[in-house]
């Protein structure tokens, strides 16, 4: 295995390794919360920790931004390879340049969005954030699978990390909000995405066994991926 192969594992075990143990504990202490929260309001004396709450806030936090982080590492593999192969920097300097500058203004736009008090700047750094992974997610060399945009790792992966963004620009407002009502968008926004994670555990496995190693690729890319056919080889037969 090429380095550059060995390279394309390291979003996959980020994810394996961090992220989707992250949801486990962030859907763990949701459920807590809210069991808390229902006997309480039924007026019984809970088991039920009270720092759970504090907890899925905080292991929340983490998740968006190992989430996004997880996003950007997967588009920088991909559109890092295209720049390398084409030449980008000599071909077109400003396209290499624009690039860059887009990983850094998105992730300096989820850095300030943690730090932003007022709805208004919440909603500004919400919105550059989810447009900057969106402007990545369509430069060239990033693997989109358009023709099955239901059934693909990068569309499930670029909505699952919208809705992280968007709950965490509300988790102020639901906290604010008497009647709950962000509570509940809050609450089936994230079983959605909840559903995205489980669908991008699948399309990633896919996606991992039909991506061909560096040296494989000159012969595997020659095949009909409609037709599911490839080239045979002309085989001379020496006497």
């Amino acid at each position: 295995m090429e380095t550059a192969d060995f390279l394309a594992l390291v979003h996959p075990a980020i994810a394996i390794f961090f992220v989707f143990p992250l949801i486990g504990m962030v859907v763990n202490f949701a459920w807590s919360t809210r069991q808390r929260r229902l006997q309480t309001m039924a007026g019984g004396k809970s088991k039920i920790p009270p720092v759970s709450g504090a907890e899925h806030r905080r292991l929340g936090n983490w998740l968006t931004a190992a989430v996004v982080g997880l996003t950007l590492l997967g588009l920088l593999y991909p559109i890092g390879k295209n720049i390398i192969k084409n030449q980008l920097w000599n071909k077109a300097p400003f396209q290499a340049c624009f690039i860059v500058l887009m990983f850094a203004a998105t992730i300096i736009s989820l850095v300030f969005l943690y730090r932003a008090n007022s709805k208004l700047w919440r909603g500004v750094f919400a919105t550059l954030t989810g447009a900057g992974i969106v402007i990545l997610g369509f430069q060239d060399g990033v693997f989109r699978r358009d023709n099955e945009w239901y059934w693909s790792h990068y569309y499930i992966g670029i909505t699952a990390a919208m809705l992280m963004i968007f709950s965490l620009a509300i988790v102020p407002e639901i906290y604010k909000d008497k009647s709950h009502r962000w509570r509940v968008i809050h609450t089936i926004l994230n079983c959605i995405a909840l559903l995205l994670f489980m669908g991008q555990g699948m399309t990633g496995t896919r996606d991992l066994l039909e991506i061909p190693l560096g040296w494989q690729e000159p012969y595997i890319y020659k095949c009909d991926f409609v037709k599911k056919s490839c080239p045979t080889p002309n085989l001379e037969i020496s006497k």
